[in-house]
C-alpha cells in the first residue's frame, strides 16, 4: 500500500520555486510542476501545495529535500499506512524543524516516554504547560497559522511517485 500526504510550501521567493519543484521531483522520481500563487501573508512570496503518493517514509524524504532552502516555510504530512504511523514535519526559518507522529484523524500523537520525561522534569505547573506546548508544536503552529489561512481555497497539484 502506498503512503499519501501533502506538501504545503507556505512561502517561497520566486527564484527558489523551480528548485523546490526539482527537489520534489527528485524524491518522487517524476516531473513536478506546481501551481504557484501569491502568499498574502508574505508579500512578494509565493505558495503552492501538492498531494503525493509513494512509499512509506516519502514525507520525511520530501521534508529533507526542502531543507536545502532555509528561507522556505513549509509543512509535509504523511498519512498513516499499514505498519507506519503518519507524521507531520513543519519548518519555519529561525525556528527550525518540528516533527511529530499523527494519527488517522490528523491529531498529534505524543508517545508515553516523552510524556513521562516531561512529567519528571517539570517542577512547576508553568513548566509542564510549556513542555506540553512544545510537544504539540504550538510555536510552529502559531507562526504558520497566517500562512495556512492565506492558502484556503488555493489550487492543489496531485503527484504520484513512480514505483
Amino acid at each position: 500500500m502506498p503512503a499519501r500526504g501533502v506538501v504545503y510550501v507556505h512561502s517561497s521567493p520566486t527564484a527558489v520555486c523551480p528548485h523546490v519543484e526539482w527537489a520534489i521531483a527528485r524524491v518522487l522520481d517524476t516531473p513536478v510542476r506546481l501551481e504557484w500563487t501569491e502568499q498574502p501573508a508574505a508579500p512578494g512570496q509565493l505558495r503552492a501545495e501538492c498531494s503525493w503518493s509513494g512509499r512509506p517514509g516519502t514525507g520525511g524524504r520530501l521534508a529533507h529535500a526542502l531543507r536545502a532552502w532555509s528561507m522556505l516555510r513549509y509543512e509535509v504530512t504523511e498519512e498513516p499506512s499499514p505498519g507506519a504511523d503518519g507524521e507531520r514535519i513543519s519548518y519555519v526559518p529561525g525556528r527550525g524543524v518540528f516533527r511529530t507522529a499523527i494519527g488517522a484523524n490528523g491529531d498529534i500523537m505524543v508517545n508515553e516516554d516523552r510524556l513521562r520525561a516531561l512529567l519528571a522534569e517539570a517542577r512547576r505547573p508553568e513548566e509542564l504547560a510549556y513542555g506540553l506546548e512544545r510537544l504539540l508544536g504550538a510555536e510552529w503552529d502559531d507562526e504558520l497559522e497566517p500562512y495556512q489561512h492565506a492558502g484556503d481555497g488555493a489550487p492543489i497539484t496531485w503527484l504520484h511517485q513512480v514505483v
